[in-house]
């Protein structure tokens, strides 16, 4: 990896992390704990359409540790499976419909920390919040992919 690829990663990173950080401090509007916007995730979209697999993928990862280590919360399982689901769905939907590979890609990592969450319960009961998270999910994997395509064509960084 040359130097140019190595610090839009880093910047990338630091970004993601600014908007964790940012979006951690906004007050808890919604009764259902764990519904978040994710702003962060913006630039996981942008980074999984304009940069390479394993690019986006160790960007997601850094956030995800590093944001762990910080705040004590980060969703692995949620995180891999859904930069997993979108690296496969940005072979079928295009940098124009952006918005809806990031929607999916809502949905994939709410299914992973659901999954994770009847692991460590061991228990289905927390299923219930399935249609919440999902419901939730797609508004804010629409408007987090709607930011991400709108980046993208304004220019790459």
């Amino acid at each position: 990896m040359d130097v140019k690829r190595l610090t839009r990663g880093a910047l990338l990173t630091a970004v993601s992390l600014i908007l964790f950080t940012i979006e951690a401090q906004i007050p808890y509007p919604f009764p259902v704990p764990g519904i978040k916007l994710g702003l962060a995730n913006v630039v996981t979209v942008y980074a999984v359409y304009t940069l390479s697999a394993r690019e986006a993928s160790l960007i997601l990862l850094a956030r995800i540790l590093i944001a762990g280590l910080f705040a004590g919360n980060g969703s692995l399982s949620g995180g891999v499976l859904c930069i997993a689901g979108m690296l496969l769905l940005r072979k079928v939907i295009s940098e124009d419909n952006m918005w809806l590979a990031s929607v999916f890609g809502a949905m994939l990592h709410n299914t992973g920390q659901l999954a994770a969450a009847v692991a460590v319960t061991q228990t289905a009961a927390v299923l219930w919040y399935a249609p919440f998270l999902l419901l939730a999910g797609c508004m804010a994997g629409a408007f987090t992919g709607a930011v991400a395509q709108l980046v993208a064509k304004r220019g790459k960084l």
